[in-house]
């Protein structure tokens, strides 16, 4: 048994010893801002919905990589972020949502306080087979009313992406032009009484440009939408690698609203229009001041 520890130590050295210095560097201070999360956890390590920060370590090197060296992300306005449960409310776009992660990392990295974003998951996503587990312990849970109202309650930072599919799955031609968004997301704030943080993403919209949307193979196969891109299908797994764009993240100004979560439609419509303005407003100016899609 001893013997058996001691290779896997040497193993663990070796494997520890070929990680570059930059990417050791970077889960150091992934370690640092980990510790720094104020979360509360059982006995077991898990937090009420299922959160493990040890598996947050363990599976966000990707992540992490993906944000430094690939998308080369550059955030604005991070630290406008207040304390205490907040909406944050985003454009979706880019075939998969690589623009969740990378918000959720941008807060991990560079929030003061450092925190977890808790995405709300698509309603498909529980129902896949491992991804629904993996995806509990990293902080998404599926985006029912009644688990955003306790998280916020709890004084958690929830992102909600309000054009759901029909943002990330819009053609190329679309790009930056916001699709409808829900009403849900103004209703929970004004029942959890937290502020909305509109964020516009520049960037995604060009990741994996989408040609065609055969809804009807979609349909078959129990998915929300089968985007045909430049390299998928035609390059089979590897062609869900995104291109290597340049991100830029805007977090604008915390955003306060009056009002019953039980207002007409009508009234909700009008404050959900203000924060679709605002991101807007984000992706225009982030689209102004880029030099480019790569840079």
């Amino acid at each position: 048994m001893s013997r058996r520890s001691g290779w896997q130590r040497a193993l663990a050295d070796l494997g520890g010893a070929l990680i570059p210095l930059s990417t050791r560097d970077l889960l150091a201070e992934l370690d640092d801002r980990i510790r720094k999360i104020p979360t509360r956890l059982n006995e077991f390590g898990y937090d009420p919905w299922g959160l493990h920060p040890a598996t947050v370590r363990q599976g966000i090197l990707p992540a992490l990589l993906l944000y430094r060296y690939w998308f080369r992300v550059e955030t604005h306005g991070i630290e406008g972020i207040p304390p205490g449960g907040v909406l944050l409310v985003a454009n979706h776009a880019g075939q998969l949502p690589f623009d969740a992660a990378m918000v959720a990392t941008a807060v991990l990295l560079e929030a003061e306080p450092p925190r977890i974003v808790r995405g709300m998951a698509e309603y498909w996503v529980p129902q896949l087979p491992f991804v629904s587990e993996i995806a509990a312990r990293g902080g998404a849970v599926a985006g029912t009313p009644e688990t955003c109202r306790e998280m916020l309650d709890a004084g958690e930072a929830v992102m909600v992406f309000p054009e759901g599919v029909r943002g990330m799955n819009k053609l190329y031609q679309e790009r930056y032009r916001l699709q409808r968004f829900g009403l849900g997301f103004l209703r929970l704030a004004l029942e959890a009484q937290v502020p909305v943080v509109p964020i516009g993403i520049v960037g995604s919209e060009e990741q994996q440009p989408g040609l065609a949307n055969l809804r009807g193979l979609a349909g078959a196969l129990g998915m929300p939408a089968f985007p045909v891109t430049l390299t998928f299908p035609w390059l089979g797994p590897l062609g869900l690698l995104p291109l290597p764009v340049k991100y830029r993240i805007y977090f604008g100004e915390p955003m306060h609203f009056d009002g019953a979560p039980g207002d007409e439609d009508a009234v909700i419509q009008e404050k959900v229009d203000r924060v679709r303005e605002a991101i807007s407003a984000l992706c225009a100016r982030g689209l102004r001041e880029r030099h480019g899609v790569f840079r």
